[in-house]
């Protein structure tokens, strides 16, 4: 019997992006985490940076499977900032099905790590990561509104 596949996420580094991303104080906004060269099983900080989901989105290729921690400011006006935390799991289109089976099943590991989050966006292409769309189901998961005269739901 083979072992279950769990994900090695004991880097030092995961958790400081992480903590990174979610610290106000710095402008670092975005981190993606994949699987380090010719260890499938072992995760690694892949990438960081502080040029927001359009930033992030860039570094998504078909190729690789892993998961971003974006945070976003999603503000109504300059007095109610609300920063909210949004996990991806990317699975590009281009990645194989071995890869892709594992996902489903290390994303308890991942989740492990990236512990607050307001909503899961799964995607497989960058057209799945409209800003736009994000920033509408986030406000949906914030419960309330109070601009509804410029909402769109």
């Amino acid at each position: 019997i083979l072992p279950i596949m769990s994900l090695n996420v004991s880097d030092p580094e995961i958790v400081n992006a992480y903590e990174d991303v979610r610290d106000d104080k710095t402008s670092t906004d975005w981190a993606f985490f994949d699987f380090a060269d010719g260890k499938p099983d072992r995760l690694k900080v892949a990438g960081t940076g502080s040029g927001g989901l359009s930033e992030f989105v860039g570094q998504l290729k078909p190729e690789i499977a892993g998961w971003g921690y974006v945070r976003l400011n999603l503000s109504n006006d300059e007095y109610s900032q609300r920063i909210k935390f949004v996990l991806v799991p990317w699975c590009g289109e281009s990645v194989g099905i071995m890869r892709k089976a594992k996902l489903s099943i290390q994303i308890a590991d991942v989740k492990n790590i990236l512990r607050n989050f307001h909503i899961e966006v799964p995607a497989s292409q960058v057209q799945d990561l409209d800003e736009k769309d994000i920033m509408t189901r986030l406000r949906r998961a914030g419960g309330a509104n109070y601009d509804r005269q410029t909402s769109t739901y």
